[in-house]
């Protein structure tokens, strides 16, 4: 409190002082004395086109957050949690946040795409909170310190693709078709296009959509078969996709598909022809009939909490919470610290914790906030996802 009457006593005055700081500031920076609770937040769509990602990281999170309860907390701490749906808006992304705010967070998991989670990273760094996105890929998206990522970047998802392409000797000649009004696509699709070259595979067509033109994609296929396309790129999300790859086998052209980790949904879209996306490949860290132990019980867990199979964004947002635990253990989190002491703390531990998770092997982080693991390539066949080995 800045002012005090001056006809106030000194004792009134220091009662009122104490009560103050007995009551901590409601999950402020202060910390609070009695905090017995670790509060942390998400962030995502869970209503609107992209509602299929947002829900799948809730649910995620609310998985590890059960587990992690039941086996003791964090540091001996239950955790709370409560999530805010965007509708994968900027402005509402932040709103959200606000909200989270005055319910106490003091860690954030999200946000869950690229453009929202690059506003929130401007007010979780003016505050000094920790920020641990599971599945936005842009570089904005944890452009200061104090953020982190569970996925690779749109840059390094190109990169991969290209390498993978080449390396297993998918294509030589290369459409690719992108929404250039998507930081998420263009991101993925200029270090695509930089790295195809350095590896000898020729980019014949690089043709565009936006927001506003992304029913008809008649003009962008036409070119890619014209200039004779052996691969066509789709560094874009399953929506789109699935309406490219029904356009092409309308006008007879069938080339070999490959996509990123936006494509992730495409068998579920109500109403899509799943054979159509047959021979699809694309980059995913996780796909839920791989066959060993932690993938098939946190399947079968998944399936019977919420009733339906989990996709890679709910696998990154669960690989999300665990990496908090052992950060937030290797540091000796308390929930009684302030919100900046826990940030400056977790940003250490998490450049000196290793992670099995379900969505990578031997996970470590840089300064930077990028993980470091190895990609995985899944095709879709008879109807289903199955892991590529690279050749």
């Amino acid at each position: 409190m800045k002012i005090l009457k001056k006809a106030a006593s000194v004792a009134l005055a220091s009662a009122l002082v104490f009560s103050l700081a007995a009551c901590g500031n409601g999950g402020g920076d202060e910390g609070s004395s009695d905090a017995d609770t670790f509060k942390i937040g998400g962030i995502g769509p869970t209503t609107g086109d992209n509602a299929i990602y947002g829900t799948a990281v809730e649910n995620g999170i609310q998985l590890a957050v059960d587990e992690i309860n039941e086996a003791g907390g964090i540091n001996g701490y239950q955790i709370e949690y409560q999530f805010e749906d965007d509708q994968s808006d900027s402005e509402k992304s932040v709103n959200a946040y606000n909200t989270l705010k005055d319910w106490g967070m003091q860690m954030l998991v999200g946000t869950v795409t690229s453009t929202p989670c690059t506003a929130v990273v401007e007010e979780t760094h003016a505050d000094n909170m920790f920020q641990l996105t599971p599945s936005a890929t842009a570089v904005e998206s944890i452009q200061y310190d104090n953020a982190f990522r569970m996925c690779f970047s749109d840059p390094n998802q190109g990169v991969a693709s290209a390498d993978y392409i080449s390396e297993n000797g998918l294509a030589t000649k290369v459409a690719v078709i992108y929404n250039s009004s998507d930081t998420y696509s263009t991101g993925i699709y200029q270090r695509f296009v930089e790295e195809a070259q350095t590896k000898g595979l020729e980019v014949v067509a690089a043709e565009a959509f936006t927001a506003d033109s992304k029913t008809d994609f008649s003009v962008q296929l036409q070119k890619a078969k014209d200039e004779g396309a052996e691969l066509v790129f789709l560094p874009i999300y399953y929506q789109e996709a699935s309406l490219i790859l029904a356009q092409a086998d309308k006008m007879g052209f069938a080339p070999e598909w490959f996509g990123c980790d936006g494509m992730d949904g495409l068998l579920a879209l109500e109403g899509f022809d799943a054979s159509l996306a047959e021979g699809l490949m694309f980059l995913t860290p996780f796909t839920a009939n791989a066959e060993d132990e932690a993938t098939q019980t946190f399947v079968a867990d998944y399936e019977a909490a919420f009733d339906e199979t989990p996709n890679q964004f709910a696998a990154d947002a669960y690989d999300c919470l665990y990496v908090i635990k052992e950060a937030a253990e290797k540091a000796e989190l308390t929930p009684d610290m302030s919100i900046p002491d826990m940030c400056d703390a977790m940003k250490t531990a998490m450049t000196e914790i290793t992670i099995d998770g379900l969505t990578g092997k031997q996970i470590t982080w840089g300064e930077d906030g990028e993980p470091s693991k190895q990609p995985t390539v899944v095709v879709v066949k008879e109807g289903e996802y199955q892991v590529l080995q690279a050749e």
